[in-house]
Parts: C-alpha cells; structure tokens; sequence
C-alpha cells in the first residue's frame, strides 16, 4: 500500500526509482514468486507507465525492468526486437548478453553472434563484460562444434558451425509401402532423402490437376526461406505490451456463440 501510494502521489524527477524499490522488494518479499507476488502485473505497469520517459532509455534499471519482464511473455525474442528498434537498453550490454542467450538455448548459434557482433559494434557498456561473454560463447559452440553436440543446426547456421547433417526436407515426396494399403514412413534422412523431382505415388489425379489450376497457391518452404539476421521490429508508437502469458482465471477471446 505504501508502494502504491507513492507511485500515485508522486511529484519528484526520478519516477523509474520508486518502480524499481516497489519490483525489489516484492522479490525480496515474495522470492518464491507465485500468484501473491503479483509480479508479472507490477512490471507490466511499470513498463507501460514508462514508456514515453526516453531519459531512462539508457538506464540500467529500466533495462532491468523490461528484461524481467521479457521472462513472463509468450515470445521474449519479440521484446527484444521491439527494445532494439526503440534504441531501449541498446547502449548497454546486459540487452545483447541476454537476447544471445536465449537464441544460444535455442540452438541459433549464428544469430546469437550476430547480436553479440552487434553490441561491440555499438561499444555497448560494459564492454569488457560484453566481450568476455562473447568469448564464453565462441568457446561452448566451439567445443559443441568439435564433439558433434549440436542436434539440428538450420541452414542458417550452416556457415558457422559446418556443414549440417542431411535432414528431411519439408513438404518432400515419400515413397509409398504396401501393396493394398499405401502408407508413408515415419521419416526420412541421411541416405533415404529423395530428390525433390521425383512425383508422389500415392497423390491422386484430382488433387494434381487442383494444384496445377490455382497458380497462385504458394506453399512455404521452411528449408527454402531466409530472414532478416537480426530481426529488427520498425519503430512505431507505442500500442500495448508483448503479450504475457496467460493469466490464470482469465479465458481466452472466441466466438459468444459457440461456448457450451
């Protein structure tokens, strides 16, 4: 109560440090985190309240605060981006240490050294930290690289960590088993991958023909597609926040009538 009083009668030049005592001490208070907490709506509103105060743009602590944040939304890759096209937290380093993380934990290895490449480029603060864990990283996909760790490195990082293991490419032609009853197998890689030209034996005329007369159904090719290294969201006023998890007691929108 006091916390929220003083947010709401606030008159000083610093209001980010009443946000940023308020998130300390519900973590102190409440270490275990839980629905009590309620910290996940507290930064929300920290955030949201903040958001046009472009002095703490470079402020650890409020880089602090949207990064906490990051861990309670359904895509924290999202949040990053959209800090990074905003020019939020892009003078320090703990932005690009944690984005290289979590796209490390995902198995991106070249991107997460795009966004380290990117922070020393920017001479992000402190640099010295930024530049040892960029040094941790080369260090772990090296020896991932030598031990043969990596489970299925994408085209993307082909360049980086070597050449990937062949793997089955999407939408592919299967070869058909079984005299009375067609079935596909399960999976396909290594020496099993079929050329791309050859036709499905088991595709029906119809649905050929179908295909052939709609020439502007396209259909996307995860093996094929390439984006943006660094994604990068283009600037626009602010809207709403990434969108968190769902909240427990809260139901998702839908059709009214179709409820039962």
């Amino acid at each position: 109560r006091e916390f929220e009083s003083e947010i709401r009668f606030y008159s000083g030049d610093d209001p980010l440090d009443v946000w940023d005592r308020y998130i300390k001490w519900t973590e102190q208070t409440f270490p275990q985190g839980g629905k009590e907490s309620n910290l996940p709506a507290i930064l929300e509103r920290a955030v949201k309240a903040l958001n046009e105060q472009k002095q703490y743009y470079r402020d650890p602590r409020y880089l602090n605060l949207w990064l906490k944040f990051g861990n309670y939304c359904n895509e924290p890759l999202d949040l990053y981006s959209y800090l990074h096209s905003q020019e939020i937290g892009t003078t320090l380093a703990l932005l690009y240490i944690t984005w290289a993380e979590v796209l490390e934990a995902r198995g991106s290895f070249k991107k997460a050294d795009l966004i380290f490449q990117e922070g020393l480029q920017r001479k992000a603060e402190p640099l010295d930290r930024l530049q040892s864990h960029h040094r941790q990283f080369q260090t772990r996909v090296s020896r991932q690289t030598l031990l043969g760790l990596e489970e299925t490195p994408d085209e993307e990082e082909t360049g980086l960590l070597g050449t990937a293991e062949p793997q089955r490419t999407s939408l592919a032609d299967l070869k058909g088993r079984g005299k009375k009853k067609v079935r596909a197998p399960v999976s396909r890689v290594g020496d099993a991958l079929r050329a791309t030209n050859q036709t499905r034996s088991f595709q029906t005329p119809a649905a050929s023909q179908q295909l052939s007369n709609n020439p502007g159904f396209a259909v996307f090719d995860e093996n094929s597609a390439c984006g943006p290294e660094i994604p990068v969201l283009t600037p626009q006023p602010w809207t709403a926040p990434p969108a968190p998890r769902a909240k427990e007691n809260e139901l998702s929108a839908g059709p009214w009538n179709s409820g039962r």
